[in-house]
This record gives structure tokens, sequence and C-alpha cells, in this order.
């Protein structure tokens, strides 16, 4: 699985998990000490809402992509320990800081299999 800027067609993350269990999204990246550069935590939901992220026990600064459809609606670079977002969305990508850089409101953003082109959003 892998993230893709389709503006540029290059993944932004190859190595992908789906926060997909209540205890999982929970958790997001609290208690890890670092993800690799290639990383990529998604969260899908059914519908739009505001989803909010916090960085309470996550000791290193993230970039943060909510998405509506598919299209960013926002981009954020979240401080260790204390940053904070949200954004109304149906997916979320956490990412490592500056992995999300040239990523920006309006532009599409696709969750699929390598090699594959599939919208991030579930039905």
């Amino acid at each position: 699985m892998q993230v893709v800027h389709e503006a540029s067609g290059e993944p932004i993350a190859t190595t992908v998990d789906v926060a997909d269990g209540l205890l999982a999204r929970a958790r997001g990246l609290m208690f890890r000490r670092s993800i690799p550069d290639d990383y990529a935590l998604v969260f899908e939901f059914t519908g739009q809402s505001t989803r909010h992220l916090h960085m309470v026990c996550v000791p290193f600064d993230i970039d943060a992509v909510w998405l509506t459809d598919g299209v960013v609606q926002r981009v954020k670079r979240l401080p260790a320990w204390t940053g904070r977002g949200s954004a109304v969305a149906d997916t979320v990508i956490e990412l490592p800081a500056g992995a999300a850089d040239g990523v920006e409101p309006g532009d599409r953003v696709t969750v699929a299999q390598a090699g594959e082109s599939r919208s991030s959003h579930v039905q």
C-alpha cells in the first residue's frame, strides 16, 4: 500500500498502516519513539466530520493531512507532545515531518496498493 500525491505522481509514503480498530485509532502514533521516513498511518472514516488530532505521548513532529473524498482539506505540521489540529475530513493521514511538503489544500492524495490508483474515500 502507498500514499500518492497525485500532483507529482510520486508516493509520499510506501509503508502504510491503516488504523482500523477502536484501539488503533485511539493510540495512533502514541508511545512510538520514531517512524520510518516512508511511513504513513491512515485513519479512514465512513463520513465527513471534524477530525481532531493531538500529539500527547508522541515525541516527534509529524505532518497531518485531512482529506474529503481524496481532496486535501488541510495540511499541518504538528509539533511533538503539544501539537493539535482539526479539520472536516473522511480520511486523516499522519506522516513524518516534511513528508507532506508541497501538498496543498485542493490537491488529490490517494491511498492505494502499489501500482493502483484508488481514492482514499471509504464508501
